[in-house]
């Protein structure tokens, strides 16, 4: 197994501070020696969530402005409010966005979504044994809940391009495969 090296940070300078996301120039120097200077988008982490049972994943299509799409399909999946716990984080969008709650909860994978610029890590849960829950979805959220059939989803990943959501489903597909 590969291990992380760490590299030590020098000085940062923040030139953007929005509402969910800051831009800082940092300096670096790796172990090395070698000093670098970046532009690194700071994001509070995201979770996304694998909602399944025996038949059905439970997927959500939805306008995305950042790359100009008005319906991606994605697994459920929302943004850490600060200090909020990341489980804490995918019980409350699945509420929110799929109208589910889930007795079993296991994290699939952490990920860098984008590490050469941008510094959110993206948990990866499966939520399973489902009920209906209730929760209000965010006002400016356009949410349509998709019910895809597990049979489906090899059929379906060339039209998936979110990346949390092809690394879910194909660790599903790996992990139990649906046997016709």
């Amino acid at each position: 197994m590969v291990s992380l090296r760490r590299m030590e940070l020098l000085d940062s300078k923040k030139v953007h501070e929005g509402h969910t996301i800051d831009v800082a120039i940092k300096r670096y120097r790796r172990q090395d020696g070698t000093e670098v200077e970046r532009q690194v988008v700071e994001h509070p982490g995201s979770v996304a969530i694998l909602a399944y049972d025996d038949d059905v994943v439970y997927l959500v299509r939805q306008p995305r402005e950042a790359v100009e799409e008005d319906g991606l399909l994605e697994i459920p999946a929302g943004t850490l409010e600060p200090g909020e716990d990341p489980l804490a984080c995918g019980k409350r969008e699945l509420a929110e966005e799929v109208g589910l709650a889930a007795r079993h909860w296991r994290e699939l994978k952490l990920v860098h979504t984008s590490p050469g610029i941008l510094s959110e890590r993206a948990w990866i849960f499966a939520a399973t044994g489902l009920s209906p829950a209730s929760a209000e979805q965010d006002e400016d959220e356009q949410i349509d809940v998709v019910r895809l059939p597990r049979a489906e989803i090899a059929a379906t990943l060339r039209e998936i391009t979110d990346a949390t959501t092809l690394i879910a489903l194909l660790m599903l597909e790996a992990e139990h495969p649906v046997v016709p």
